[in-house]
């Protein structure tokens, strides 16, 4: 008990003593453009209620969600597919390598002009490309590290491929595989509020955007507070969903410590 006790205050320490100097060094501010945090947390529920949820933040959510979860299909299975062979990882791997390079925030004029400025799908597409890249490339390097002695155990065995990939490749590759959808769930987040700049007049990014051109600074510090909020409670979720699908990954390491 008094372990979570110490941890609970470890992780709650740092935010609190952020947020109460924010809370001293800006009060009675006269700034137009640094109002006072009171004031922020004042017009927070006003901004942040009713159809501004439903219209702006739960589509934003909704269009991040479909967009990871495209990443994560296509970057698993397609990782896994060039770490199996080395032939096609030889040839595809330069060309990952080029398009991993390439900021996903300059694709966005371009995939704008294919798929519509105003709607879901340009939207969704940014995302995923976005959330592609790591998930693909620690498959590819998760599948690759993996033991040649358990495949060929394996297959001597006679596993159904199905089998094979699914408890082998893909459970031996999850601990590198994870750590990619972690790093690819704050790009996303990113995303989505990059793609809503571009001729949208709805969603979390806009709602920002129209909040700092009608010069409602403390309901755009209220967005940003917001946005931050959501990627701190994504991440509490993934690694809650990573610590207990990885328990095995965990009870191993401490056995080979313990060696």
């Amino acid at each position: 008990m008094r372990k979570v006790v110490v941890g609970l205050l470890f992780a709650v320490g740092l935010p609190i003593l952020l947020i109460a100097g924010w809370w001293v060094v800006s009060d009675g501010s006269t700034s137009f453009f640094w109002p006072p945090l009171a004031e922020i947390v004042r017009v927070f529920p006003k901004t942040w209620q009713g159809d501004r949820i439903t219209a702006d933040v739960l589509p934003s959510l909704a269009r991040l969600g479909l967009g990871y979860a495209i990443a994560l299909i296509c970057g698993i299975g397609i990782g896994a597919a060039i770490g199996l062979n080395p032939r096609l990882r030889a040839f595809a791997e330069p060309t990952l390598e080029f398009f991993r390079a390439i900021p996903p925030p300059v694709l966005i004029p371009v995939i704008a002009l294919f798929a519509g400025y105003t709607g879901w799908t340009a939207k969704v597409v940014t995302i995923s490309l976005g959330c592609l890249w790591p998930i693909l490339l620690n498959a590819v390097e998760g599948v690759r590290g993996l033991d040649e002695v358990l495949l060929d155990t394996a297959r001597s065995y006679r596993l159904r491929r199905r089998t094979r990939l699914l408890n082998v490749v893909l459970r031996g590759a999850s601990p590198q595989i994870a750590a990619g959808a972690r790093q690819a769930l704050s790009i996303g987040v990113i995303l989505m509020v990059v793609s809503e700049l571009f001729g949208a007049n709805r969603g979390l990014g806009a709602s920002i955007v129209q909040f700092q051109r009608s010069f409602a600074i403390p309901e755009m510090w209220t967005g940003i507070i917001l946005l931050g909020l959501i990627g701190f409670l994504l991440s509490v979720v993934f690694r809650f969903v990573e610590h207990r699908s990885l328990a095995w990954y965990r009870g191993l390491r401490r056995t080979d410590r313990r060696l």
